[in-house]
């Protein structure tokens, strides 16, 4: 501020101190007026100087930015920190070890077991569905001679051959023997009991009428066991 008042101050000393000159020359009344200006107008230059050298600098100040610090964790932050951090796996001792090898030998033969049933189940069903409709209807009857009739396997092989009886083909009705699952035994132990009961036959009378191809058609070992078995 104090130097452009110095320094308008200056211009105007010139210029009027100037003027004053050529008024002299000029013989004006104006001299005197100017000269004066001229000199108010120096005196405004020197104060201004003066003043300028004592005018306080806006220096601008660099602000010092004082590096960001992170806050460091809360507890609760370390908490949670501790808690999604894994501890390592420790090494399985040898009883693990030998346990972890017992269950696994253990799942693969479940397994295996598992598998090797379905297989068996899956061979049945396709040897069944394999089957001619006529061997299947000869084990039906052959189960029904067991179960309602006491009848042996001979027997109940002749009865499903027989042109008087069934009159399968004697591949049927090998099928239906072959296939057929019933307790003998017992089944010879109900005949003899039959002739004993309704009868009243001994028990040699009772087991040759068991064995005979002419009779029941039992095997020795089945007849044997009715007989020991008779009440």
């Amino acid at each position: 501020m104090w130097i452009f008042l110095g320094v308008m101050g200056f211009l105007a000393f010139l210029v009027f101190g100037i003027m004053g000159a050529i008024a002299k020359l000029r013989k004006k009344n104006t001299v005197k007026r100017n000269l004066i200006i001229s000199a108010a107008c120096l005196v405004l230059f020197i104060v201004g100087v003066s003043n300028a050298d004592t005018e306080p600098t806006n220096d601008v100040e660099t602000a010092t930015v004082a590096p960001s610090v992170k806050p460091a964790a809360t507890e609760q932050a370390q908490a949670v920190i501790a808690e999604k951090t894994e501890a390592p796996a420790a090494t399985p001792t040898a009883e693990e070890l030998k346990a972890i090898e017992a269950e696994k030998k253990a799942e693969a033969e479940k397994k295996a077991k598992e598998e090797a049933e379905a297989a068996a189940a899956a061979e049945a069903k396709a040897k069944e569905e394999s089957v001619p409709r006529e061997h299947k209807s000869a084990l039906k009857k052959a189960e029904t001679y067991a179960e309602n009739m006491s009848m042996s396997k001979a027997g109940i092989y002749d009865q499903l051959t027989s042109e008087y009886g069934e009159n399968f083909p004697k591949e049927a009705a090998q099928y239906a023997i072959d296939n057929i699952v019933f307790d003998w035994k017992e089944n010879a132990l109900k005949k003899a009991q039959t002739y004993a009961e309704n009868m009243s036959m001994s028990d040699s009378a009772i087991y040759d009428q068991l064995i005979s191809e002419y009779g029941e058609k039992f095997t020795a070992e089945e007849a044997q066991y009715a007989i020991d078995n008779l009440e």
